[in-house]
C-alpha cells in the first residue's frame, strides 16, 4: 500500500514543499507530478501497472539553490525509502571506486531501517512490558520462576569440527552454565513472589531503580574464524562475509555488563522488539517498498559528463555513465536481502552544468531522464524569504539556539533587507553558492554574540546599521571576502 502522504494532489505537495523551500516552481511541479503519477500507477490493473515507468527527472541548477532538499523533502512526504549518491564516488568497472549497484543496495538498508523503525513502533509497547519483567527478573530474583537451560546447539557442534578446536571451545563457553545447588537462588511462595514482583514493577516504571547498577548479559553475535569470500570491500557492494552470513545459525555470545536499570530497560527493549519482529517480513516488505516507492537522487551528474576521446583522468566518465544506464533502465540487482528491479524506482539526477551541459551525457542517458527542470538562482528577494518564511527559517533557527543562552535576538525588517544584499553582493564577487552563502554572512555576523551569550544576557536588535557595523568591511573587500565569507 502506497503511503496516505502519497495521496495529497499535486497543488498540496508543491503547497508542502514551499513551507521548506522558496521559489524553484518549475521543479516543485515536477516533482509533484511523478509524485502523484505514482498513486495513480498503484490503481491500475496489475497489467497495465507493470507496463508505466516512472518519468525520471534531471535538475539543472547551481548549488544551493535546493535541488538536494526538493528531492529529501519529497521522500519525507511520501514515506518513500530514499537514498543521496553522488556521481563522483563512481567509477568505470576496472577502476578505483564504488560500483554503481551500491546504490541500490544502499537504497534496500535504507528501505530496512524504515520498515524495522515502524515494526519496532508497532510493538514497542510489548517489547517494553517483556523489558520491566527483565529488569524485575534481575532486581528481584527469588520470585523468578526456575527455567531449564537451552540445549547444545548442535549445529555449532558440527561447525567445530569445521574450523577446529577454537571454535568449538568458543560454542560451548556460549551455553548457560548451571549453577550449583548450593549456590541456586531460593524461590519465594507463589504468592509473595507475585506480591513482591507487582511492587517491584510499578517501582520500575515510575523511576525508582533508575540509577541503581546492576549487572545484565548483553547478546553478541558470534563472529567465526573466517572473513570475506569472493573478492572486494563488502562496504562497497563486493565480496560476500561468510561470519554475517553464517552467524545467525549460531548461539549468541553473553557479555556481562554493569549498567544503570534505565540503561539496561533501554538494552532490554531493544532484545525484546528484535524477537517480535519478524525478519523475514521486514525484507518483504522492504524490497517492495524500495521496488515500486524508492527514490535515488544522484547529484553532481555533471561531473562524469563527458564523450568518447577523453584522456587522462576523464577517462572513466562515460563508463560511469554506462554503468548507470542499465540501473536507471530497469535492472534487478542481488543485495544480501533479495533481489530487487529498478524498472519502478524514481530517479532524479541533478547538476549545475558550470563547464558542461546536459547533451554531454551519453544520449541513452539523456533519454532516461525526460523531464527536464531548470532551477533559477536565487536573488535578494528570495534571500529575504529564506531568511524569514520558511518553517526552518535560518533566523528562527538562531533566535532558538540563543534564547537558550537567554539572549533575545530580534531581527528587524532593514536587518534582513542588509544581510540578504551582503550576502547577494558576495556571491556576486566571488562563487555562487547559492541560499548556503548566508549561513556564512549570518554565522559571521553573530560570531561575538553566540562567544558572549553565556556570559551576557539581555536582548539583541539586529537591524540595517548593527549588520553594516560588523559586515560592511568585510564584503566591501573583495579579497577580505574571499577568504572569510
Amino acid at each position: 500500500m502506497m503511503p496516505v502522504a502519497a495521496e495529497l494532489t499535486p497543488r498540496q505537495i508543491v503547497a508542502e514543499l514551499d513551507r521548506y523551500i522558496v521559489g524553484q516552481g518549475k521543479a516543485k511541479r515536477a516533482v509533484a507530478i511523478a509524485m502523484r503519477n505514482r498513486y495513480r500507477r498503484e490503481r491500475l490493473e496489475s497489467e497495465m501497472r507493470g507496463e508505466i515507468i516512472p518519468k525520471n527527472i534531471l535538475m539543472i541548477g547551481p548549488t544551493g539553490v535546493g535541488k538536494t532538499e526538493i528531492a529529501r523533502r519529497l521522500a519525507t512526504l511520501a514515506g518513500a525509502p530514499f537514498v543521496k549518491v553522488e556521481a563522483t564516488k563512481y567509477t568505470e568497472v576496472g577502476y578505483v571506486g564504488r560500483d554503481v549497484e551500491s546504490m541500490v543496495r544502499d537504497l534496500v538498508e535504507a528501505a530496512i531501517r524504515m520498515v524495522q523503525d515502524e515494526r519496532r513502533g508497532d510493538v514497542a509497547e510489548a517489547a517494553d512490558a517483556a523489558a520491566v519483567e527483565r529488569v524485575v527478573d534481575l532486581l528481584f530474583p527469588e520470585t523468578k520462576p526456575p527455567s531449564a537451560a537451552p540445549p547444545m546447539n548442535a549445529f555449532a557442534q558440527s561447525l567445530g569440527s569445521i574450523f577446529g578446536n577454537t571454535f568449538g571451545q568458543q560454542a560451548a563457553q556460549m551455553q548457560p552454565q548451571p549453577q550449583p545447588a548450593a549456590a541456586a537462588t531460593a524461590t519465594a511462595p507463589p504468592e509473595q513472589a507475585k506480591s513482591i514482583r507487582d511492587q517491584a514493577r510499578a517501582d520500575v516504571l515510575r523511576g525508582f531503580y533508575d540509577v541503581r547498577l546492576v549487572d545484565i548479559e548483553v547478546e553478541e553475535s558470534a563472529q567465526l574464524p573466517i572473513g570475506v569470500i569472493g573478492g572486494g570491500d563488502p562496504s562497497m557492494g563486493g565480496g560476500a562475509d561468510m561470519s554475517e552470513m553464517l552467524g545467525g545459525l549460531l548461539p549468541k555470545k553473553k557479555v556481562r555488563k554493569r549498567v544503570t536499570v534505565a540503561e539496561a530497560r533501554r538494552i532490554f527493549t531493544q532484545e525484546e522488539a528484535a524477537k517480535l519482529v519478524d525478519a523475514d517480513a521486514v525484507k518483504r516488505e522492504a524490497l517492495h517498498r524500495a521496488g515500486e516507492n524508492g527514490i535515488i537522487f544522484i547529484d553532481e551528474i555533471d561531473k562524469v559528463a563527458g564523450r568518447e576521446g577523453n584522456r587522462g583522468p576523464d577517462v572513466s566518465r562515460e563508463g560511469v555513465q554506462r554503468d548507470i544506464l542499465p540501473i536507471v533502465e530497469g535492472s534487478t540487482v542481488t543485495t544480501k536481502h533479495g533481489a530487487l528491479k529498478t524498472d519502478h524506482v524514481l530517479f532524479i539526477a541533478a547538476g549545475a552544468f558550470h563547464m558542461s551541459k546536459p547533451s554531454d551525457l551519453i544520449p541513452e542517458l539523456q533519454g532516461r531522464f525526460p523531464i527536464r527542470v531548470e532551477l533559477d538562482s536565487l536573488s535578494v528577494d528570495d534571500f529575504k524569504t529564506i531568511l524569514t518564511q520558511p518553517k526552518n527559517a535560518l533566523t528562527e533557527q538562531y533566535v532558538q539556539l540563543l534564547g537558550v543562552e537567554g539572549v533575545s535576538l530580534r531581527f528587524a525588517p532593514d536587518g534582513i533587507e542588509q544581510l540578504a544584499t551582503y550576502a547577494m553582493r558576495v556571491n556576486e564577487q566571488t562563487e555562487n553558492i547559492g541560499a548556503r552563502r548566508l549561513h556564512t554572512v549570518l554565522e559571521r555576523l553573530l560570531e561575538d554574540v553566540s562567544f558572549e551569550a553565556p556570559e551576557v544576557a539581555g536582548t539583541v536588535e539586529v537591524n540595517g546599521e548593527y549588520v553594516r557595523t560588523r559586515l560592511s568591511e568585510i564584503v566591501e573587500s573583495a579579497n577580505l571576502s574571499t577568504y572569510i565569507l
